[in-house]
């Protein structure tokens, strides 16, 4: 495993991309940055971080032909890889909102972009962003974001939080190298935020409706079942869990 260190990038993920572009790169080289000038989340959202004070890195993880129609298992392997990290260092009330943000209660502590390079319909690489609020304490304007330091009070060290993240993600992928596809739903699908509870959610058109999450399909689809017991699924782009 490759660790490349930066003072400051655009974005973790814009910067490994270009260098896969020049060169040939091992499998899980690591690209974090101190500072990201134009860090970003899901559906080209922002991710702001304070310099210095956050985990923000990129890890390129190749797929030899993994399936496209399997793509939401790396967004368990990876969402999995951070909850187990922060579980361990006992982070109270985790879950995970669909399809990969990481909470404490109904706070934001980590982010996850995810961007596959494809070969028709096979993926050959993913570049895994991850966005750690470790030891921030000011989120102005950000109303549902925490961090580990208000979270437990304390400092952590930047570089052995990344070593546990990383060396989880390891294992995590090995799991999956090895068919480990059932159980991995199933460890995610249980720690669903919101899973089985009466939930107020908004569709693309602006509607407000109730429904009870239930699972995630095999496309990655969020399955909710609304009144009368209907089950529907919902992409990124079409519904939003209010908090």
């Amino acid at each position: 495993m490759q660790i490349i260190k930066l003072n400051a990038t655009d974005s973790t993920n814009a910067h490994l991309k270009k260098m896969l572009v020049g060169q040939t790169l091992d499998d899980f080289t690591v690209v974090v940055a101190s500072e990201q000038t134009n860090g970003r989340g899901q559906i080209g959202t922002n991710w702001t971080s304070e310099a210095g004070k956050n985990l923000t890195f990129s890890i390129l993880k190749k797929m030899n032909g993994f399936a496209v129609d399997h793509q939401f298992l790396l967004n368990i392997c990876v969402s999995l890889a951070v909850f187990n990290t922060l579980k361990a260092i006992h982070i109270p009330d985790l879950s995970i909102k669909w399809p990969n943000d990481i909470l404490s209660g109904s706070s934001k502590v980590c982010g996850i972009l995810i961007e596959n390079t494809l070969a028709g319909n096979q993926i050959q690489a993913s570049v895994i962003g991850i966005g750690l609020n470790v030891n921030q304490t000011n989120f102005t304007n950000l109303p549902n974001a925490t961090s580990i330091k208000l979270l437990l009070g304390r400092s952590f060290d930047l570089d052995e939080l990344l070593n546990m993240v990383l060396t989880n993600l390891e294992k995590i992928f090995i799991s999956l190298e090895k068919g480990g596809n059932n159980t991995l739903w199933t460890a995610y699908e249980n720690v669903l935020f919101r899973k089985n509870k009466p939930s107020t959610f908004q569709n693309g058109a602006g509607d407000y409706f109730m429904g009870f999450i239930t699972g995630v399909s095999e496309m990655g689809k969020l399955l909710v079942t609304l009144e009368d017991d209907v089950l529907k699924e919902f992409n990124l782009k079409e519904v939003k869990l209010l908090y």
